[in-house]
């Protein structure tokens, strides 16, 4: 068995690559990925790149036919992560999510793929009422990210028949300890935070609904899809991927995070305006169709192993928002040292950073 992971080198790459090996120890693993964030390992003692049997630096909007060669599944990682990038970029977030990945996809078929799986978000429900939003539910997007993600999931449709599967994956949002660890993600936030400066500001009223899921679980789900025949749900499948245990308000993320971290204050602004980004989940199809992949970390053991893992890497930055671990941030360090340009592209002045990122991943 041959299986692509695109964006394997961003913070949920790790994980994806790790319950791959694990089980399937004999398949040919191919990470592809244009390396912006291959530098920012955290707390790791090996590059997870290690597990891999080859790894491509490319650029998604300019792949090659001959990458999906003799691939039996592709899971589709890779990009424009997170909300502030996609407003800062928004042009190249639809470009590099919707466009790219469908041009994959096309191309993923046409050599003969057998499963694609790619990686969309439960954001594209957007503002909600209190009801749980399940499949069948509207979408309303609000942001360019989850704009993207909606475009591919409507194109992607079409494609999937009896010998190309297709699943999309809408993910809670993601949380947990990687070896590339982001921190501009609302649980990883807030044990920074408690972690550096002993508070935690919730900017909202403390009561717009969240979905998690660690990142470790989002690995599961990717085990569980690339496998999943065409009778588990059909040839196309949109699915929430999370569980219904891990609806949580923001306030209640908070306090959980401060009873780890023990002495930490919590101040949350009673008089915000209401969060649009508010929307609760029903994870109820996943636990039907995937039974043996279920969300299996808590957020006990998430918010634990985050606090563990920053405090063995000696965290204490309390201006953590304007570091490296936020990825906005790393773009911008690139751009300034004028290795990307404006669409994000490497520059060709960028062969230093790249053979840089080179000699990291063969660590």
């Amino acid at each position: 068995m041959k299986i692509l992971v695109t964006g394997n080198l961003g913070y949920v790459g790790p994980s994806v690559v790790r319950q791959l090996r694990e089980s399937h120890p004999d398949a040919v693993l191919i990470g592809a990925d244009c390396g912006y964030f291959t530098h920012c390992l955290t707390g790791a003692w090996r590059a997870p790149e290690v597990l891999l049997d080859v790894q491509h630096y490319l650029d998604v909007r300019h792949v090659s036919s001959e990458l999906f060669e003799g691939v039996d599944a592709v899971v589709h990682l890779a990009a424009i992560s997170n909300d502030p990038i996609g407003n800062a970029y928004e042009e190249v977030t639809l470009d590099v999510n919707y466009q790219a990945s469908v041009d994959l996809a096309l191309k993923a078929r046409a050599a003969g793929v057998r499963a694609f799986v790619f990686a969309s978000s439960c954001s594209v429900y957007g503002s909600a009422d209190d009801r749980p939003r399940n499949e069948s539910s509207a979408l309303n997007p609000l942001t360019a990210y989850a704009r993207s993600k909606v475009l591919t999931e409507q194109a992607l449709q079409p494609l999937a028949d009896a010998d190309f599967i297709v699943t999309c994956l809408r993910f809670a949002t993601a949380c947990g300890m990687s070896e590339r660890l982001r921190l501009d993600l609302v649980l990883n936030d807030f044990v920074a935070c408690a972690l550096s400066s002993g508070r935690i500001t919730v900017l909202s009223d403390g009561s717009p609904w969240r979905p998690l899921i660690n990142v470790r679980d989002m690995a599961r789900a990717f085990d569980w899809a690339i496998g999943r025949p065409a009778t588990d749900g059909g040839a196309f499948l949109a699915i929430n991927v999370g569980s219904n245990e891990w609806n949580y308000q923001v306030h209640e993320l908070a306090a959980a995070v401060a009873a780890s971290v023990p002495g930490t204050d919590v101040s949350i602004n009673r008089d915000a305006p209401p969060d649009r980004r508010s929307y609760r989940v029903d994870f109820s199809q996943y636990a039907a169709l995937a039974p043996r992949h279920q969300p299996r970390v808590n957020l006990s053991q998430t918010i634990t192993e985050l606090r563990d893992g920053l405090q063995t890497m000696r965290f204490d930055d309390a201006d953590f928002r304007n570091s490296w671990m936020i990825r906005l941030h790393v773009l911008a360090d690139l751009r300034a040292r004028g290795v990307l340009d404006e669409r994000l592209s490497w520059t060709d002045r960028s062969a230093d950073v790249r053979a840089a990122s080179t000699r990291t991943a063969a660590v």
